[in-house]
Order: C-alpha cells, then structure tokens, then sequence
C-alpha cells in the first residue's frame, strides 16, 4: 500500500508534511486509502484536533 518513500507510514503513526499546501504541519496518520488514480492519500490530525488531506508521498514518518 504505501509506495518506497514512506514504508512504515501506517494508520496511527506520527507524520511531517514535506511539501504541498500544509508544508511543516505535523501530526498522526489516519485513514490511508488509494484513490482512483492509485496515489495514497491520508488525513493528518493535528494536536489541536485539527484535520486535513494530503498525499502519502509528501509525508515523511516521524520517530514516536
């Protein structure tokens, strides 16, 4: 499921966005699918509660 840039990213795990609109936001992994056109998407959740979509290959995993 995740592609070679990010092997453990896994529902749950701690996450830095990369690139794309929300460069430098960080938070916990949830709901991994692959769309249509077979690029993972995630929904990042924030400390704050705080929820967006962003692509799998614009986050890196975080040491927990």
């Amino acid at each position: 499921m995740p592609n070679a840039k990010t092997p453990q990213l896994k529902d749950g795990a701690p996450c830095l966005v990369m690139a794309g609109t929300h460069k430098g936001k960080s938070g916990t992994a949830r709901d991994l699918k692959i769309s249509k056109t077979g690029h993972l998407t995630i929904t990042v959740v924030q400390a704050n509660g705080v929820r967006f979509k962003t692509l799998g290959r614009n986050v890196v995993v975080q040491a927990p």
